[in-house]
């Protein structure tokens, strides 16, 4: 029976890992912390796992376990940490350039957001899950995630690196 559940988790960590990797990297900004946040929410995931795989969204159950890990970094580290570069885009132009300023500048404004404001706008945006789903990962109810998406969103919207010529960076939502 356990070499059954090891197998499960596995096969789980190889088809989910890319996605809850990008999560954790829109939720700390820097690619290492988000394989440390992932690892470390795996580990809490693979301790539970009997309970995990029999519930209805073992992914919704990671998911919200990442973002807890990441709150609990907030609470144990208040330090701000200064985005200094962006990740690296496939070469392609100016186009490509812009591109990664732009990403650079929504990283540095996700990071001005608070932990749960933050989640919320990475898990509906950038993950694409209804208000339903985003509520079931982070334990709250869809009004809590429509506001806070809301906030976060204003925020963002009026993030200096995030404006130009009077509009919005493509990405910042609202399009649901």
């Amino acid at each position: 029976m356990q070499a059954e559940l090891e197998g499960q988790f596995q096969d789980f960590v190889r088809a989910r890992w890319s996605r809850l990797v990008r999560t954790a990297y829109l939720l700390t900004g820097d690619v290492h912390h988000a394989e440390d946040l992932t690892q470390t929410a795996l580990a809490k995931a693979y301790r539970s796992w009997r309970r995990i795989a029999r519930s209805d969204n073992p992914e919704a159950y990671v998911r919200r376990m990442l973002v807890s890990c990441n709150s609990d970094r907030f609470r144990k580290r208040r330090v701000t940490e200064a985005l200094t570069a962006a990740p690296p885009e496939r070469a392609g132009g100016d186009e490509a350039v812009g591109r990664v300023e732009e990403r650079g500048s929504l990283l540095a404004g996700l990071a001005l957001l608070p932990p749960k404001q933050r989640a919320v706008v990475v898990l509906r945006y950038w993950e694409d899950l209804s208000e339903a789903e985003v509520a079931e990962v982070l334990g709250c109810s869809p009004g809590t995630v429509k506001s806070q998406a809301s906030k976060g969103l204003a925020k963002l919207r009026v993030y200096p690196g995030l404006v130009r010529e009077g509009r919005t960076v493509s990405g910042l939502g609202g399009g649901r």
